[in-house]
């Protein structure tokens, strides 16, 4: 103690002598570690002091110089004793020490001898904060609590868990531990067992968890051996987020987890961009590697955040003491109780000065002595790892790590340019990665190639599906391993909650990618992600195909239906008789039938019941007959009825063709309605598919009823899987509901099988991943790419198209046989019968009225009178006489007429 006043009392006396250079003297109290010779802190004092000495410009009449004390960690009472000797030097500021019980023992002397006692370590102030002369340059603790909770925020995260390592890790969780009523989030929090550094047994249950979205507080040295420990779990993919508080992630040897695809975020607050920063870390990082070792776990030569604190710690003491005039450093005593009187003064100073340091601007709260205003990098660490080689200082450090945001203590979070304006290059995102990829045996999308030789590998499968994985690794640059699923299904939801199929496979993280036909529904979304559907579709119904019936005998009355045939007919009729009492009323169609004659009385009327019926029929069978109306209103009924036979027998011409050329399909369902009024067609969907989903869901009446007979026909109405509902749609009385896609697929390769209806509802397949999968945006991007370079629709083309069905694609129009057009030779033949009767009683009618003076016609003068009307010479019948003939042979017998009855009569038809 003697030694060190007779040595204070020299070096005032050379100054006070020689009047030139002032020297200031600041004590530095560190504690070290047992498996260190040198602490962090101490090494950062040392050189902000030479740097300092170093800058003429800074201090130029002034020489700073130091005093270094060690001791043991948790060992208040020897700091103590230690500060005591310092300030009995004459110290402008006292450094350290950084653990709690011994800053508290230094604080107090500090502010009893009113000597600023400065701290780059996180403390946590008392509620009563009475320690005046305390200045702290580690950023405020509310201000981190506040920066952690935007950061969850911003990843829009609704489920984490905080892993923290000691209780001053609770006081920094605050307000994330108060955020789940206002931001919905879920939090789990665990602590690591202390004293032990082996985090294994609960990074295990972590896991079996799964939980994917993890904050760890601790220290940089427990950030090491946590991530080799999470390696060695198989933890370090891409579908885990770590989130370390600490400020040093960046300095962390990252090289072992390089390309492992991990998420891994941090705080940084030292600003590497500015060029002074990165030239001072170079120069740290060049005398790092001439001295001894550095600690196990960060990179060589790093400088870390506590050591810049330091740096910036002795410069604030330089600036400040470049402000203060005739400031005097006088040796004070523990036991006198008697303050510095420039203390205050200096204190000032300190908290007025402003610098930018290695840890950006500080600017100091004037009246707790805290650091406030601070900006802090949230780093993100590379999807390519860390980078090749090594290289010195900040550049090292810029090619690490990704600068996505800059929080600042009053402004918030505020995005970087790069990563706002950050352009998707998918094409070296997945670049040398080999995904997982689970898959379904499914016809045209799975399928096994066929080959004499033995195929292994991926060579094994072809489809659209194989195709659509070329595609997409093409793009973005990634190999595959395709898999077929364990049990054989897409993946559905059982009364416990579990899933299985390709859905728990992508859930349990045993596959990267399921590409195969499998449909976005809204439960399958809940558990895991989906891209944007690169095949739309709906469900139908898969059914044989029905019998056809050929047309009958008749069928060429089946162009217009029985009512149109009825109306014709009572139209024909109508107009008929309209067209008689027309002709009858107008004088225009009366004419003289001898023109010769001009006086003759006798008048004549062609439009008879019969001929305007015959009239009616003609313009019907497109013919005509030889009447034809003068009048003007008889002209104007047979133009409007032409122009309605016009449409008649021109609908009915056009519609002939399909009616007899065309099978009729009788099908006993037409839709899913059908399906659900009946029971004696059994149908049912695969078992745990998307379709069985929408059924057991659907709130439709129908949906619900079909599904309520599904279920309760579970062994027989849902199957294994389509090609077992192919089978029993071909071989029984079965409808298998499924994907339109497959439908079309199947009915091109099978012609008894057909789509029945419409679709029941609209939904996509999708490649599906992980839920926070780093793969799902990339793969929607390729996607969309090759769906607007029309690859998507040339690879449906090339699998779906089929040999097609050569009876139906290539059938013509086929010859009418007898069986189409028959009928037409029966009404024919009916006709000609009816045409010989009528002749017959038209014959017999005429013959009684030529034997008009015979009281019986006999059968010998009908068959004179038949002889006579089949004599034809140059067209001239010859009228017959008298008949003969005993009346033993008479067949028609009536009584014989008069002169005057036939006088009558003639007078009647005049």
């Amino acid at each position: 103690m003697e030694e060190r006043k007779i040595l204070f009392c020299c070096l005032l006396f050379a100054q006070l002598c020689l009047g030139a250079t002032q020297v200031l003297r600041i004590g530095g109290i560190f504690e070290t570690r047992e498996s260190e010779l040198v602490s962090m802190d101490e090494l950062a004092f040392k050189f902000a002091v030479n740097n300092i000495n170093r800058n003429k410009t800074l201090m130029p009449n002034t020489t700073l110089t130091y005093d270094i004390q060690r001791i043991n960690l948790f060992d208040g009472f020897e700091a103590s004793r230690r500060v005591c000797d310092q300030l009995a030097l004459g110290v402008v500021a006292v450094f350290g020490p950084s653990h709690s019980s011994s800053v508290s023992a230094v604080q107090s002397i500090c502010n009893a001898l009113e000597v600023p006692h400065i701290q780059t370590r996180w403390k946590h102030p008392s509620v009563d904060n009475k320690d005046t002369f305390f200045i702290n340059l580690y950023p405020e603790y509310t201000a981190i609590a506040r920066a952690i909770l935007d950061v969850v925020t911003f990843f829009k995260w609704r489920k984490l868990t905080v892993v923290y390592e000691d209780s001053t890790g609770l006081m920094r969780m605050q307000e994330l531990i108060k955020a789940p009523a206002k931001f919905n989030l879920k939090i789990k929090i665990r602590q690591l067992t202390p004293g032990n550094q082996d985090a294994r047994p609960l990074l295990k249950e972590l896991k079996k968890d799964k939980e994917f979205f993890i904050l760890f507080d601790c220290s940089y040295r427990m950030a090491a051996e946590l991530l080799k420990q999470l390696s060695s779990m198989g933890m370090m993919t891409e579908y885990y987020h770590f989130f370390f508080t600490t400020l040093d992630l960046f300095a962390l040897d990252l090289e072992p987890y390089r390309y492992s695809g991990v998420n891994m975020t941090g705080f940084r607050l030292l600003n590497v961009d500015d060029p002074w920063v990165a030239s001072t870390m170079d120069r740290w990082a060049m005398e790092r590697l001439q001295g001894p070792k550095q600690e196990s776990g960060l990179m060589d030569g790093i400088m870390t955040t506590d050591a810049a604190l330091m740096y910036d710690a002795v410069f604030m003491v330089a600036v400040a003491s470049q402000r203060a005039t005739q400031m005097t450093v006088s040796s004070l005593q523990c036991h006198r109780h008697k303050p510095w009187r420039f203390g205050p003064r200096f204190m000032n100073l300190f908290k007025e000065a402003q610098w930018d340091g290695l840890t950006g601007h500080i600017v100091l709260n004037k009246t707790d002595g805290l650091r406030r205003d601070f900006d802090l990098d949230i780093i993100s660490l590379k999807e390519d790892g860390t980078a090749r080689g090594v290289v010195e200082g900040g550049s090292r450090l810029t090619k690490r790590w990704i600068k996505i945001a800059v929080w600042n203590s009053y402004r918030g979070m505020n995005l970087t340019e790069s990563n706002r304006d950050k352009n998707n290059n998918v094409t070296d995102s997945l670049a040398n990665r080999t995904l997982i990829v689970t898959t379904i045996l499914e016809n045209p999308y799975v399928m096994y190639r066929k080959s004499d030789k033995e195929l292994v590998g991926n060579d094994r499968f072809e489809g659209y599906c194989l195709d659509l994985l070329k595609e997409l690794s093409n793009i973005l640059g990634f190999t595959y391993e395709v898999r077929l699923v364990a049990d054989g299904k897409y993946g559905a939801q059982n009364d416990k909650g579990e899933w299985n199929g390709m859905v728990r496979e992508l859930i349990d993280h045993v596959a990267d990618l399921a590409v195969a036909p499998l449909t976005i529904t809204y439960v399958r979304e809940k558990v895991i992600d989906f891209s944007k559907p690169f095949m739309t579709l709906g469900i139908s119904i898969l059914y044989r195909k029905p019998n056809g019936t050929n047309p009958g005998v008749f069928s060429f009355l089946n162009p217009l239906s029985p009512d149109i045939w009825m109306y014709v007919l009572l139209a024909c009729t109508g107009v008929s008789c309209v067209l008689f009492v027309i002709a009858r009323f107008t004088p225009y169609e009366w004419y003289n039938p001898h023109p010769c004659n001009p006086s003759a009385t006798l008048i004549q009327n062609n439009f008879t019941l019969l001929n305007s019926f015959w009239f009616g029929v003609g313009a019907l069978m497109r013919q005509g007959s030889e009447l034809m109306p003068k009048a003007l209103s008889t002209r104007i009924v047979g133009g409007i009825w032409w122009f309605f036979t016009l449409i008649i027998i021109s609908s009915y011409t056009a519609n002939l063709a399909a009616f007899l050329t065309v099978e009729r399909m009788d099908a006993p369902i037409d839709s899913a309605d059908d399906l659900a009024k009946q029971t004696r067609i059994e149908y049912g969907a695969v078992r745990d598919g998307s379709t069985m989903t929408f059924f057991k869901k659907s709130k439709i009446s129908t949906y619900e009823k079909m599904w309520a007979f599904m279920s309760s026909r579970k062994n027989t109405a849902l199957v294994k899987n389509n090609r077992e509902g192919i089978t029993r749609v071909l071989t029984t009385d079965y409808a298998m509901l499924m994907e339109s896609t497959s439908i079309e697929y199947i009915s091109q390769r099978n012609c008894n099988l057909t789509q029945i209806g419409g679709l029941i509802d609209s939904k996509g397949y999708g490649v599906g991943t992980p839920i926070g999968s780093p793969y799902r945006d990339k793969v929607t991007i390729a996607i969309l790419q090759l769906q607007e370079e029309g690859k998507l629709h040339m690879m449906k083309e090339k699998w779906w198209r089929g040999n097609g069905c050569p009876e139906e694609d290539n059938k013509e129009a086929n010859a009418l046989g007898v069986e189409n057009i028959g009928g037409i030779f029966i009404v024919l033949a009916a006709g000609l019968v009816l045409s010989v009767f009528v002749a017959i009683g038209e014959f017999i009618y005429k013959a009684r009225r030529n034997a008009d003076i015979e009281e019986c016609v006999s059968f010998s003068t009908v068959m004179e009178e038949l002889g006579i009307s089949l004599q034809c010479y140059k067209g001239i019948r010859r009228r017959s006489g008298t008949h003969s003939g005993g009346r033993s042979s008479c067949i028609f017998c009536q009584p014989k007429r008069t002169a005057k009855r036939e006088g009558a009569r003639r007078d009647s038809s005049t």
